[in-house]
């Protein structure tokens, strides 16, 4: 194990920790709105996720998935009064796949098995977030999802080897706060887009008729 990836991995989970911060102020301040049914799934999968993830050998790359867990929790909890959303039937779906991985952990000692169960879980999961991201991106922390993806990033970084099973949990996170994240700069790089026509027409108008 070499310490400076050790280091990283602590950083990684440190800056995923700095990342909830603002997101839960903002989630305070009602200008984000976190997806009710996503956090609480998130929250009860980010505690199985760590677990298993713990047993599946991980060590450098652990405190992300820890931070995580717990800060899901929080957000879940918030989410009953500054959240949207209620339990779909994709939700109960994803609940009860929940209590899937628990019961192949229990059953079959696999930690790993448990852990990809959880994973597939956790994507449709995201999925309320990822459509609110596209529809409705100002109710969510472009900022936030941002240093998510930074730590996330580092957290690859930090891998001690590239095993299937220490990279597959790591590599999830950073490929869905990309996906999020790209979500909401693009549209972010759309609304600029769209105020600067605005002012470029409004101006080739206050032209024309100064001419006229």
């Amino acid at each position: 194990m070499h310490n400076w990836q050790a280091q990283i991995g602590i950083v990684a989970g440190l800056i995923g920790l700095s990342g909830f911060l603002p997101y839960i102020l903002t989630t305070l301040q009602g200008k984000t709105r976190p997806n009710r049914a996503t956090w609480w799934i998130w929250g009860i999968l980010g505690v199985i996720q760590a677990v298993s993830y713990y047993y599946s050998g991980a060590n450098n790359t652990i405190w992300v998935p820890i931070f995580y867990g717990v800060c899901h929790i929080v957000t879940a909890i918030l989410s009953l009064k500054y959240g949207e959303g209620g339990w779909n039937k994709l939700d109960r779906v994803c609940l009860f796949g929940v209590g899937i991985s628990l019961l192949l952990w229990w059953f079959l000692n696999a930690p790993f098995i448990a852990l990809i169960v959880a994973l597939v879980i956790d994507f449709f999961a995201a999925l309320p977030t990822m459509f609110k991201s596209y529809y409705a991106p100002e109710q969510e922390s472009c900022f936030s999802w941002s240093v998510f993806l930074l730590a996330n990033a580092l957290n690859l970084v930090a891998l001690e080897n590239w095993s299937f099973e220490l990279v597959a949990y790591p590599l999830y996170l950073f490929a869905s706060t990309l996906t999020i994240s790209t979500i909401l700069y693009y549209n972010q790089f759309k609304k600029i887009i769209v105020i600067y026509r605005k002012r470029k027409n409004s101006k080739n108008c206050r032209n024309k008729n100064i001419y006229d």
